[in-house]
């Protein structure tokens, strides 16, 4: 059973972009023009049909050749693109003591591993320390906390100190100033720390005294920070989550080439954890290098921190407590860094490669601009419907159906094949991933021996739904409701959050072979987006003056007395008049996703959910009665606009280049750790293949591969590397 939250954020909506109005002219671009292959037979298959707009030529290439090839850095609600910038744990407020700084350690905490004491070095006392400056930015804040005195003695302080390799902290005197407020002193730790890069040491005694000394271990490669952990303070006093700042710990996860699932169950397990703790606001694509935010309940920045030494191809950082957790669409958006590798254009001979770089630039340059000013069809991508033969929305509808013993089974189903080639070991000749013939090695044993702990030694750490269904229905067999539930509530959402997304997106293909781009009566906007546009008493209503004419007072954010269900998402139907005036375009259009608190079109399209969702394809779902006992199978829906389009700021570049191992960007991590910058070389002419490199930003659950799609045309392919054959 999970446990209850501590303070639990209004629930959301599925967020919209909003878009402003633009008159776009769409085309059905003839299927001939498109490729018929195995990722278009997928589109197919889950209603990506349509392209906006034929006008312009399209070009090939391949994605994701390189995980590094696809930057993902989500945007936060306020704006702010997620980067890795900081790996270590904010100074806690119960690093305060009134044990004097240059007091030896207990034996416990200077027990140091094998693995550090190998990175902990001694500078010669003949070697000079580098050159240190204070920032104008950090030196204006020293002056505003200690004053212009004070803030100049403790840079001396910590320049002599450096100077002084063999001088004990007792010996260097400090420097004490007086601060009463707990909060102040909070900061004040953090900023000494981050400025002076644990250099120097702050403690504050029962009286409120602030010394500032010289860190003992100042020349270590590492300087060890406070050691934190559980639910207590380094004073043996539990933690007041609220003087840090809340119970949630948010932190910045930056993996490369590894599903946001897998680097969660890993630090769970470690830490000997629920999985269920830890919260995101969406997962991030496998194949890439990503940076998102996710949040856990009460637990210290330092122990999750120390969880960057054991975990391979991730990092977490940027840690700050907060009052509020994450849920599933609590982001603003994504940046995307894209290249696109072995690209080829119309008309462009590369026996001539600067002119071929100057004509491909304008191509992708014209493609791009009318990208953002026509948009794109809103698709859901086809990652939303997962990577194996029984695709997430096929789970999504046995839940929905009550059919918790399919569901279980599905997500156990593997390809018989794949066994077999596991089974033949070396000799197999068949192209499949180790990872997906251990996965059917280990459910087969499970099936067929019910050897719990044999099955999951054999299944890949990846895979934690499946590990969660094996786990349970071995303790607690034929309990199918059981197993489901232990899967973290974020990923089991995702099933039926997929069977939302394969209605809307034949629903979205199907309005546009009946309407096209016409804004028609009946259509739905987000209520809140148009008030501007709607008269007579509710306009009155909120121009912020009453009846008398006096200014209307209203409540914000937690003053406000509304239910979390009063902040929903609404939507209505226009009227024929509305339709008809030309103040709404297709980018105002929104679609339901299925559930028991939406409404539908109040046109043709509501036969059309009636019809496809009581089909065979549809589940045999009723649009009207979507509620259930679970709550997590009782959806109640949401809004989606039928187009999207790109943030304002974009940019491509053109690429020349000859190796397939060159990389154009850099990432996160190489930034962070002052790698060189990457190869420009692939710049320099002598190239015999063209790349490009997109960056773009879109928002909430828009999906960058349906924006290549219609940039290339749907001539962009997916790399598949050999070893794909199972999936």
């Amino acid at each position: 059973m999970e446990r209850p939250e501590l303070v639990e954020s209004p629930r959301k909506r599925q967020k919209v972009e909003d878009a402003p109005v633009t008159d776009v002219v769409v085309e059905r671009l003839p299927e001939t023009e498109v490729a018929s292959d195995a990722q278009t037979t997928k589109e197919r298959d889950v209603g990506i049909t349509e392209l906006v707009t034929a006008d312009t030529a399209g070009f090939s290439g391949i994605l994701k050749k390189r995980y590094t090839d696809f930057l993902v850095n989500e945007i936060t609600p306020s704006g702010e693109v997620v980067h890795l910038k900081n790996l270590a744990a904010p100074f806690s407020a119960y690093g305060e003591s009134s044990t004097p700084a240059e007091q030896k350690p207990s034996a416990s905490e200077d027990a140091v591993q094998p693995a550090q004491q190998e990175e902990v070095v001694e500078t010669p006392e003949a070697v000079t320390p580098a050159e240190f400056k204070v920032s104008e930015e950090d030196n204006a804040l020293l002056i505003e906390y200690f004053g212009a005195e004070n803030a100049t003695a403790i840079v001396n302080l910590h320049q002599t100190a450096m100077n002084s390799p063999r001088a004990r902290p007792s010996e260097l005197g400090k420097v004490i100033v007086v601060v009463s407020d707990r909060d102040l002193r909070t900061k004040i730790h953090q900023a000494i720390r981050r400025i002076f890069n644990s250099q120097l040491d702050s403690s504050t005694d029962s009286e409120g005294n602030l010394a500032i000394t010289a860190a003992s271990n100042r020349f270590k490669r590492k300087a060890q920070g406070h050691r934190g952990g559980g639910g207590r303070g380094s004073g043996g006093g539990r933690t007041n989550w609220e003087e840090l700042g809340g119970p949630y710990l948010h932190f910045t996860i930056y993996k490369e080439n590894k599903d946001t699932m897998e680097v969660i169950s890993y630090m769970a397990r470690t830490m000997k954890m629920n999985p269920k703790a830890f919260q995101f606001a969406g997962t991030k694509d496998r194949r890439g290098v990503t940076a998102q935010r996710a949040c856990v309940l009460r637990v210290q920045a330092e122990r999750l921190a120390n969880m960057n030494k054991s975990l391979r191809n991730a990092h977490v950082g940027d840690f700050e407590y907060r009052k509020h957790g994450l849920e599933l669409g609590d982001l603003g958006g994504n940046e995307f860094v894209i290249t696109l590798r072995d690209c080829e254009f119309p008309g462009v001979d590369m026996q001539d490669p600067a002119a071929a770089v100057s004509k491909a630039s304008e191509l992708v340059g014209t493609s791009l601009k009318n990208l953002h000013d026509r948009g794109y069809f809103n698709y859901y991508g086809l990652q939303r419907f997962g990577t194996f033969s029984t695709r997430t929305d096929t789970i999504g509808v046995k839940m929905l159906q009550d059919d918790f013993k399919g569901a279980a089974e599905a997500i156990l189903h593997y390809s018989p094949h794949v066994l077999a080639a596991a089974q033949e070991g070396e000799s197999s000749t068949a192209l499949i991933s180790s990872d997906d013939k251990a996965r059917a090695e280990a459910i087969h044993i499970f099936q067929t021996t019910h050897k719990v702990n044999d099955a999951l030694a054999k299944l890949p750490r990846k895979f934690s739904a499946e590990a969660s269904i094996i786990r349970h229905l071995g303790r607690v067999r034929n309990d199918y409701v059981g197993a489901l539930m232990s899967i973290p509530r974020n990923l089991r959402l995702m099933y039926v959050h997929a069977y939302q997304s394969l209605v809307w997106n034949f629903a979205a293909s199907e309005r546009w072979r009946l309407y096209g781009d016409k804004v028609v009566e009946g259509d739905l906007v987000i209520v809140s987006e148009h008030k501007d546009k709607e008269g007579g008493d509710e306009a009155a209503a909120n121009s912020g003056v009453d009846e008398d004419g006096e200014v209307i007072i209203l409540p914000q954010g937690e003053d406000s007395a509304l239910a979390a269900e009063d902040a929903f998402i609404r939507a209505r139907a226009l009227t024929a008049e509305e339709a008809a005036s030309g103040k709404y375009s297709i980018f105002d259009v929104v679609l339901p996703q299925p559930g028991f608190d939406v409404i539908y079109p109040a046109n043709q399209m509501t036969d059309f959910y009636k019809t496809f969702m009581a089909s065979e394809q549809g589940g045999g779902l009723d649009p009207f009665n979507m509620r259930r006992k679970n709550k997590d199978t009782s959806l109640s829906g949401g809004y989606r606009k039928v187009f999207s389009r790109m943030g304002p700021n974009f940019s491509h570049e053109i690429k020349l280049y000859s190796e397939d191992n060159e990389q154009f960007v850099q990432t996160d991590l190489e930034r962070l750790n002052g790698s060189a910058e990457s190869d420009k070389s692939a710049s320099s002419g002598n190239g015999t293949k063209l790349a490009v490199v997109l960056k773009f930003q879109l928002g909430s659950s828009q999906y960058a591969t349906m924006a290549l799609r219609e940039l290339t045309k749907g001539r962009v392919r997916e790399y598949k590397p050999d070893l794909g054959g199972g999936r």
